[in-house]
């Protein structure tokens, strides 16, 4: 069976089959401590810009353009290639599992994050 790359808010409980748990927000989300948060790796410098993040404002109508704008800020960041190893890394030992702090479990920075993640490294 193939491992996969999850979304998931980090208020919902931890479970076994998170894997490699990464939190996909610049800021951290509040009411979270750090010990109960499980977090593997903070991906904060691929997270969106605070200049795209304060655009989208999550206003589902922005989506589509936050997508790209978002999607380009992915492909220039220049730590890009060693982020895609990492995570090709551990989904050879289990889920990948982005975590959001976002209450929108639609539009949001870790759903494009996946997307994007998953055409990196061929995870459906």
């Amino acid at each position: 069976m193939m491992n996969k790359i999850i979304c998931k808010r980090i208020y919902d409980a931890a479970d076994e089959n998170d894997g490699f748990r990464v939190l996909a927000d610049r800021l951290w989300p509040r009411g979270i401590k750090k010990e109960k948060a499980g977090i593997d790796f903070w991906a904060k410098e691929f997270a969106p810009s605070n200049e795209l993040r304060k655009w989208f404002s999550h206003i589902p109508e922005k989506f589509n353009g936050f997508s790209e704008r978002y999607r380009e800020e992915l492909e220039l960041n220049p730590g890009k290639s060693d982020f895609i190893d990492l995570i090709k890394t551990r989904l050879k030992d289990g889920n990948v599992t982005i975590l959001y702090g976002s209450r929108d479990t639609v539009y949001n920075n870790a759903v494009v994050l996946k997307k994007w993640l998953e055409e990196k490294t061929e995870a459906r």
